[in-house]
């Protein structure tokens, strides 16, 4: 039983007294902020290089990916798919949070589209944009697709 005591109220007493043994000191244990780095230059002529395409499509939802030559600005960017079942009127909208790697040439982006009616056919475009809402301008061309 002894050491079952020692094994259970040791750590838990250690945890206890942690606040006020190591009062005003950092946690060796706290992972370290990274710093903020500020926005890289924008590319002149951002473009898709790759898609967009359908990667999966189910009943209700469905997931579109595409690559463009990497866009620059602030590393917090979203892939958006405007979407409906008229291509004229694409009037719904769909995105994905991403984190650009400043140290590629390129980024892939992908949208988890959700809300979807079975056995529909969707007409999309896709673009990108940074954290603060300023759009990349790299609009696709009208895309469709159709759920199971």
């Amino acid at each position: 039983m002894n050491g079952f005591l020692v094994r259970v109220v040791v750590p838990a007493l250690a945890m206890m007294l942690w606040p006020i043994a190591f009062a005003g000191q950092t946690n060796p244990y706290k992972a370290k902020a990274t710093e903020e780095l500020p926005p890289r230059n924008k590319v002149a002529h951002i473009q898709i290089t790759q898609g967009p395409s359908l990667e999966t499509a189910y009943s209700n939802w469905a997931i579109i990916r595409w690559t463009s030559n990497n866009p620059g600005g602030s590393d917090e960017h979203f892939g958006i798919v405007t979407y409906g079942t008229d291509p004229k009127n694409l009037s719904e909208t769909a995105k994905s949070h991403i984190r650009l790697n400043r140290n590629h040439p390129y980024t892939e982006f992908r949208v988890r589209v959700d809300g979807l009616h079975p056995r529909t056919t969707y007409y999309y475009t896709v673009d990108s944009m940074e954290g603060n809402g300023a759009r990349d301008g790299v609009k696709s061309p009208v895309r469709s697709f159709t759920t199971r």
